[in-house]
């Protein structure tokens, strides 16, 4: 079974940054394309990034675009997500998801197959 664990969430004043960092046990994120999903109060969870397993395409949320990057270190077998210009509306959990299967994968929850327990990230002043 995989199971992912999320760090680096926390309180942030807005225009500051955090670093996201997700890692896994019991099998490699490597050969998992690995995205980033977040949820606010009373929302639904929302799409905000995605590294495909070559690091060759990676997909951005158009509410993120510009302020956040995700990225993986395979040596480390993590995927980051770089916050910057965060906003009070970037206020959420942050989840880490990852999907082994093979075929062209959709920017929705249900893409994927294995999920972490989420960080919170707060933007206040």
């Amino acid at each position: 079974q995989v199971q992912l664990v999320e760090s680096g969430g926390g309180l942030v004043q807005p225009g500051g940054s955090l670093r996201l960092s997700c890692a896994a046990s019991g099998r490699t994120l490597r050969t998992a394309v690995v995205g980033w999903f977040r949820q606010g109060p009373w929302k639904d969870r929302e799409f905000v990034a995605a590294i495909n397993r070559a690091q060759s395409n990676t997909a951005t949320a158009a509410s993120v675009k510009g302020r956040f990057t995700i990225s993986r270190d395979n040596a480390n077998d993590t995927v980051y997500l770089q916050m910057n210009s965060l906003r009070p509306e970037d206020t959420a959990l942050y989840y880490c998801a990852a999907r082994y299967r093979t075929g062209y994968y959709y920017e929705t929850p249900e893409s994927f197959d294995f999920w972490g327990q989420g960080t919170q990230v707060t933007v206040s002043s």
